[in-house]
């Protein structure tokens, strides 16, 4: 019997005793947990090769299994070689990796892992098993991304249920999670025929040479959906719903329904989710009364690069109707989906997403709150987070903005809420904003453009829930009012007690300097034999202040010219 220390199984975060006998091997993790042992009748050959802890032997089953065990010392390949060979029958290959550094090389896929090979060595393997979707990013280019679970649960290690468990300095620095690479990026250039992307050797003979070519990176993007069981092969699909309408992320994708998760298709873009991964269920009517959107809130977020979407959000409309039979067994539904889902389903296909979701995925549908109804009898509030319009929907434990970028806020969370005026004048006037204040300084939401019609409603509801809320618009009516006061007292005060000299006086004396009764310019510029009384009109003007005001009148319009009739 050989025993090696320090050994890691597969991708274990915590290290174990490696056990040889005749009759097998076994390992068992140092801090206790479950053991794994595998049958000396299945190993099939091994490989000894240099790996991140040291050294690492990679067994490959009869069952199409490869298992891993990484962390052995560079002296322990002779007494692991000699086991190998008398118990079981098998010779251990030395097995080099590429040192070069390149990053252009072949795929090949194996039974349980996908290697990148420079120059006929592998330069790194993905297993199978840690990938969680694959797409296809551009005409030669295929995104692999991994899966993001804290701890392999085979190994029960580390924590409760398998799950790492929590250190002292939780939230800081030094308890800060590890890097982790999330997604990689092969770029595969030119066309495969059929024939070679099945793994079989091209002919040489004239036939070959018609025969249909493939593009390589759909090549390569088909067998590595098959061989990581993503999508169809991943099991039997419960329900499809075809050409839904997504606003995040944007397009139109179809739905595909499984045991244990579900797969979002698009033209570019696939998704595979798994319903534990399912945090937060909506189902919300616009205001429209046309639409409504099931929001699904996702933890870990779905990945499309370098963008992450923690929200799905889907447009139906109200009136689409579908019919539904599961394709599922009778058995299967009694035993595990007994009054969770029904056999068959004809309604509006809103109403047939929601509870297939919530019958599969076990989540519960949440909807706005009772307590809220806008100005216009609606669910949501029309309002803008910066340049994005959009709803926002006062739920029993949180409020909701949909769709971009989709907002999820828990009423616990708040702090304190302010009803503000922002803008000019007449936007002031119909519109205002709301600020949202979070606890322990972990920042604010700003919404606004919201119609003043919907103010008194959305302080009811604050009201009911008992959220601390400031209204600011009243403080600013209030000091306007105070001010235009003021004002208006300043001005009587200051008519009652400044000389205003000569001003008084003169307010109902005319302009002595104010020709009104001369037209001598006009007539002047309209008739040719018009002659300039400028003198008389002076005269008048100095004996006008001894005539009576009625006589100065009768003069005036005696003496003004009468206009040329245009002919």
């Amino acid at each position: 019997m050989e025993n090696f220390e320090n050994v890691y199984l597969d991708l274990s975060k915590q290290p174990g005793r490696c056990r040889l006998a005749e009759s097998g091997l076994g390992w068992k993790p140092a801090t206790g947990g479950d053991t794994f042992t595998l049958d000396s009748s299945t190993i099939q050959g091994a490989q000894w090769s240099r790996a991140s802890k040291g050294y690492e032997i990679k067994i490959f089953t009869r069952d199409d299994q490869v298992i891993q065990f990484d962390g052995f010392q560079e002296d322990d390949h002779d007494r692991a070689a000699k086991a190998f060979k008398i118990w079981y029958g098998v010779n251990v290959e030395n097995k080099e990796h590429a040192l070069r550094g390149w990053n252009w090389g072949k795929a090949e896929f194996g039974r349980a892992e996908l290697a990148f090979n420079v120059q006929n060595r592998p330069a790194f393997e993905i297993p199978y098993s840690e990938i969680s979707n694959t797409n296809l990013a551009g005409k030669n280019e295929i995104a692999v991304e991994f899966n993001l679970e804290e701890e392999p649960k085979t190994t029960g290690t580390n924590g409760a249920n398998g799950h790492a468990g929590k250190t002292k300095n939780t939230g800081r620095k030094a308890a800060a999670a590890r890097d982790e690479l999330v997604e990689m990026r092969f770029y595969v250039p030119g066309t495969v025929s059929k024939r070679e992307a099945n793994g079989e050797e091209a002919g040489s003979d004239a036939e070959d040479d018609d025969e249909d070519q493939q593009n390589a990176a759909n090549a390569f993007y088909e067998t590595l959906m098959d061989k990581a069981e993503i999508g169809e092969v991943a099991g039997t699909t419960f329900a499809t719903f075809q050409d839904i309408l997504h606003l995040t992320p944007r397009g139109r994708f179809d739905i595909d329904l499984y045991e244990t998760s579900f797969r979002l298709r698009g033209k570019t873009y696939d998704y595979k989710i798994q319903y534990d991964s399912i945090k937060k269920f909506f189902l919300l009517p616009k205001n429209d009364e046309m639409h409504t959107l099931i929001t699904l809130g996702l933890d870990p977020a779905l990945r499309q690069g370098q963008t992450r979407y923690p929200f799905v959000v889907m447009q139906l409309k109200l009136d689409d109707e579908v019919n539904l039979d599961l394709n599922m067994t009778t058995e299967l539904l009694e035993e595990k989906y007994k009054d969770k889902l029904d056999a068959h389903y004809e309604a509006p296909i809103h109403h047939v997403i929601a509870k297939v979701f919530k019958g599969l995925s076990g989540k519960k549908i949440i909807m706005p709150s009772k307590d809220f109804t806008s100005h216009h009898n609606m669910n949501g509030v029309k309002c803008s987070i910066k340049a994005n319009e959009g709803l926002l929907f006062c739920l029993d434990k949180s409020f909701m903005f949909v769709p971009k970028p989709a907002t999820y806020i828990s009423i616990e969370q708040i702090s304190n809420i302010t009803m503000s005026r922002v803008g000019g004048a007449l936007a002031a006037s119909r519109t205002f904003d709301i600020t949202i204040q979070l606890k322990n300084g972990q920042g604010e939401h700003q919404f606004s453009n919201i119609n003043r019609e919907e103010q008194q409603p959305l302080e009811d509801f604050f009201k009911a829930k008992g959220i601390r809320f400031k209204n600011e618009m009243l403080e600013e009516q209030t000091t306007l009012l105070k001010a235009a006061m003021d004002q208006e007292l300043a001005s009587s005060d200051d008519e009652g007690g400044v000389n205003r000299g000569s001003a008084d006086e003169d307010d109902e004396s005319p302009d002595e300097d104010f020709q009104a009764g001369s037209d001598s310019d006009v007539a002047e510029e309209f008739d040719e034999d018009h002659e300039s009384s400028g003198g008389d009109s002076d005269a008048e003007m100095a004996d006008g202040n001894e005539v009576d005001g009625d006589a100065d009148g009768d003069e005036e319009e005696d003496s003004r010219p009468k206009k040329k009739t245009k002919t």
